[in-house]
């Protein structure tokens, strides 16, 4: 049985400037084909605008308020909302709110950085 706390396990940062906190993927358990990870971010943060080459990723909103702009298309997004974004679409995620966005991440295949095109150099843009 293959089961992670996201208590014990270590954050680090995505090319895209997200905090995350890899819960399942191929590089500390039995899974090979998806991540599943918990992104953080904090009041009055954004990640940087990308797009991934293979990974389409469904983000799930657990805590906080925010904004996602995916090819030009800007909603609000709250706890309780499913995003599901594609290969190729540029997306960006702001926190609107006053406490930390925190949402799950997952991904197929797996995240990597090197799948990860970024697509803006000033994160607040």
């Amino acid at each position: 049985m293959d089961i992670k706390n996201l208590d014990e396990v270590a954050p680090f940062i995505t090319k895209d400037g997200s905090e995350i906190r890899e819960l399942l993927a191929y590089r500390n358990s039995t899974i090979l084909n998806q991540s599943l990870a918990e992104a953080r971010l904090p009041a009055g943060a954004s990640t940087q605008e990308h797009y991934h080459i293979k990974t389409e990723e469904i983000y799930y909103i657990t805590h906080g308020a925010g904004r996602i702009r995916i090819e030009g298309e800007i909603r609000e997004v709250r706890p309780g909302d499913a995003v599901a974004i594609l290969p190729g679409q540029k997306h960006k995620l702001w926190n609107t709110g006053d406490g930390t966005l925190r949402l799950l991440c997952c991904c197929a295949p797996a995240y990597e950085d090197a799948d990860t095109v970024i697509t803006e150099t000033v994160a607040g843009v």
